[in-house]
């Protein structure tokens, strides 16, 4: 949305946001896509980092249960 628009201000006037929070809104959909903006206190992750993160709870639990 905001790409298409030639005037910030404007956009940022009808968003109610200010320019940086708009500039850092499209810097981190350039990083995440449509993972950027995923709410809930969900974490921010691309793929790769998705990856990591379910194997790295993937061997904590593996290790749990050895230990058990």
């Amino acid at each position: 949305m905001s790409y298409d628009r030639t005037n910030i201000s404007d956009l940022v006037r009808e968003l109610g946001v200010t320019a940086p929070q708009l500039y850092k809104w499209r810097k981190e959909f350039e990083e995440f896509g449509e993972g950027s903006f995923p709410g809930k206190g969900n974490l921010k992750l691309t793929p790769e980092q998705e990856k990591i993160y379910e194997l790295e709870k993937r061997l904590k639990d593996a290790e749990l249960e050895r230990d058990i």
